[in-house]
């Protein structure tokens, strides 16, 4: 097994190490998943990115379908600096000229030619016999070769294809002029075994076949798009076809960031390498998800929020002797800027005190035992832990450690039928003491009780209630501010319960004020 470091560019410099192509159709397969289209604005911005990162063709669009696309199609080529820019086109005249308009000012311009060649498709959705089709293939690929000097032609549903015809379709086209031949896995219907096998018989079979590029497009409907790119790589194929995401129709494309990753770290089992800034792969990431309003799942290799995510103790306590025993790159490597340990029930000691230290916080043994006790309980209640609630957590315990009155219990009943109650135990000297109160709403009956248990003349001037964190399962940090005599002091409280949160922070604001009085008893409030 490789080591993360080949993601760092080891594989490029491998002797053997072949060049594949990255041909992106975000822009186009990627849109037409339904609900995903983009501005115009947008595709320009999504381009850009694309060929900032090193795509080197970007499928921008399908020029005749609309006078939007094919303006976003000519923009875009007028505008790479880098990447050639290809339109999508039927094997009709009209849509050849068309695309050829939209692409003409592109650094390198392309016209992508499709037409179904599997004998279901020819019969249902074209309605023709196989020998109308080899002469649409001549004719189409004839036509754009005279208007631009790199065509690519696609066999629709390629892999559900009879291999004696689309040997035949594939060398017609070359024999026109295509230069990329492309055979889709369309209805993501092949498995990686076969899918390789395919392009090593029609590449074996087809006579002139050096004299054209193989590429791979693979859709995801049994899951097996990244796998059967790989394949057809491995089976001679030289470009891949992908989108940022996987983004496209039904259950999406090859993923890009995915199909790079993988010929980067497994560089030993595969000797090929491409183009991409793999540190961009994120942030593209990111852009997509964006614009097309297409969520990326957490556990979403490469890019998935959860990808260098760790919760487990035994995760985190490999991952903090050594980062390679549970993971195969570096976060830095695809543009993510560090592993997270992610605080929850699963997580150990020794992340929890490392966690600890990289917020600013170095406990003694005891007071890190207590915070990790009342950790787990808060993991217990909460799906993730956040940064902010262990500060708000620790913070609690370090103010409250030699709290004289403490928080033991709390009932509380309330709702539309009052009078609100609260049941409250405290621990006052070491003595524990139990009351119940009535009160005009839950915080009022809480306060109550206090007041019966530790008797005081404070006066309430702020109670102000904010969350730590977002969801519902937030935890809550309430602020109370208690005056008497002049003086005046503020706590906090913690806790994903608000009414506790309010307990704690009104028993913190208490033995605040009892230090400020300089008594030594809780019970001197009461003056």
């Amino acid at each position: 097994m490789t080591n993360s470091s080949t993601t760092q560019g080891e594989a490029e410099s491998r002797p053997n190490s072949e060049s594949v192509f990255i041909f992106d159709t975000t822009l186009r397969d990627g849109e037409q998943s339904p609900g995903a289209s983009m501005s115009f604005e947008e595709k320009l911005e999504v381009a850009d990115l694309l060929d900032a990162m090193g795509v080197d063709m970007i499928e921008a669009g399908f020029p005749v379908t609309s006078e939007g696309d094919f303006e976003a199609v000519s923009a875009i080529a007028k505008r790479m600096k880098q990447a050639g820019v290809a339109g999508l086109a039927r094997a009709a005249a009209k849509d050849i000229d068309r695309c050829a308009e939209a692409v003409r000012h592109a650094r390198r311009p392309r016209i992508h030619l499709f037409i179904s060649t599997s004998p279901l498709h020819m019969k249902y959705k074209l309605q023709k016999e196989p020998a109308q089709v080899l002469e649409m293939i001549t004719t189409s690929v004839t036509r754009a070769r005279n208007l631009v000097d790199d065509v690519e032609w696609s066999a629709e549903d390629g892999t559900r294809t009879e291999i004696d015809f689309l040997c035949r379709c594939v060398d017609a086209a070359i024999k026109a002029g295509a230069t990329t031949i492309n055979i889709p896995d369309t209805v993501g219907y092949a498995v990686p075994d076969e899918y390789q096998a395919l392009f090593e018989t029609v590449r074996a079979r087809v006579a002139n076949s050096d004299k054209a590029v193989f590429s791979v497009h693979c859709h995801n409907d049994l899951g097996l798009a990244v796998a059967n790119t790989l394949a057809g790589i491995k089976g001679g194929a030289r470009q891949v076809e992908c989108t940022i995401n996987g983004l496209g129709e039904r259950a999406g494309n090859a993923a890009m960031e995915e199909v790079v990753m993988a010929l980067r770290v497994r560089g030993d089992a595969m000797a090929y390498h491409t183009n991409i800034d793999a540190t961009m792969l994120t942030r593209a990431s990111k852009l997509v998800s964006a614009v097309s309003s297409f969520p990326v799942q957490y556990n979403k290799a490469i890019v998935g929020r959860n990808a260098f995510a760790h919760e487990s103790g035994i995760h985190q306590d490999g991952m903090l002797k050594n980062a390679q025993t549970y993971e195969i790159m570096t976060p830095e490597s695809v543009g993510v800027s560090k592993t997270s340990l992610v605080m929850g029930k699963h997580s150990g000691r020794h992340a929890f005190k490392e966690k600890l230290k990289e917020l600013g916080y170095e406990l003694g043994d005891n007071a890190l035992e207590d915070s990790f006790t009342r950790f787990k309980d808060l993991a217990d209640r909460k799906k993730i832990v956040y940064d902010e609630d262990l500060v708000a957590l620790v913070d609690d315990e370090i103010v409250n450690a030699h709290d004289r009155i403490k928080l033991v219990a709390l009932t509380v009943i309330a709702g539309t039928n009052g009078p609100q109650s609260a049941a409250l135990t405290l621990e006052i000297d070491g003595e524990r003491k139990t009351h119940q109160a009535t009160g005009n709403g839950p915080v009022d009956a809480i306060f109550n009780a206090i007041l019966a248990l530790a008797p005081h003349h404070a006066t309430l001037e702020l109670f102000q209630v904010h969350a730590v964190t977002h969801g519902t399962d937030a935890q809550a940090e309430v602020s109370v501010r208690l005056s008497e005599d002049g003086k005046s002091v503020i706590a906090r409280g913690a806790d994903p319960d608000t009414l506790v949160a309010a307990a704690r922070a009104y028993i913190a604001a208490l033995n605040k004020l009892m230090v400020k009085r300089g008594r030594s008893r809780p019970d001197a409030l009461a003056g």
